[in-house]
């Protein structure tokens, strides 16, 4: 498998060469740094550890910069191991977008937008209870009976109800790679990728 950290800037639309409109998402995919290199002779594993986006040297710790001085680099502020590396690499390797293709499907890997504490209706899509009668004026947006009185006595586990709502990791899979921009180290994906604009993705083949 191979992969690189990115960072989500924003969505567009292209024209293809047969006139059709394609929403894509922008990603600032690039220049990763190897900064470790796992084994399963020394960590019972295979992976490659890049880091993306450099950190200011007074913000990191001596571990970390004892770290990333190895494979003679900047601190990172973002890590990620990618297991089972495509091609082999050594330590202090640069990693770009060029590891991909116009053409590749692709899986993205990101964080949604955090929502907070949400009601049935924005969690769950629920209608509400119904309309106002008299006496009623706060039902809209009610969830309604969320268990029986002797049968069952409680409520079952997995109830759908108010609570936390987005800030999950989600992947999508089999997103194209619309357009590849090496000097900028920008990759157009198809469609939506989850997470703000701003936000760390990565990108998996």
């Amino acid at each position: 498998m191979k992969g690189i950290i990115g960072k989500k800037i924003g969505m567009t639309s292209i024209f293809t060469p047969d006139g059709k409109q394609t929403a894509c998402t922008i990603i600032e995919a690039g220049p990763c740094v190897v900064t470790q290199v796992k084994t399963a002779d020394t960590d019972g594993y295979s992976a490659l550890q890049l880091g993306f986006g450099d950190k200011k040297e007074k913000h990191s710790n001596k571990s970390e910069i004892n770290h990333f001085s190895k494979s003679q680099t900047a601190p990172k502020s973002f890590v990620k191991e990618f297991r089972n590396y495509f091609e082999d690499k050594n330590l202090g390797d640069t990693i770009t977008v060029d590891i991909f293709a116009e053409g590749d499907k692709v899986d993205v890997v990101g964080t949604t937008k955090g929502k907070g504490f949400q009601g049935v209706v924005k969690r769950h899509g629920f209608s509400g209870v119904g309309e106002k009668s008299h006496g009623q004026h706060d039902r809209q947006r009610a969830p309604g009976s969320i268990g029986g009185s002797s049968y069952p006595s409680r409520v079952f586990k997995g109830m759908r109800m108010a609570g936390r709502m987005g800030n999950d990791r989600v992947k999508l899979k089999g997103l194209k790679v619309v357009k590849i921009f090496s000097d900028k180290n920008y990759i157009l994906v198809s469609g939506s990728v989850p997470g703000h604009n701003g936000s760390i993705v990565l990108i998996q083949k």
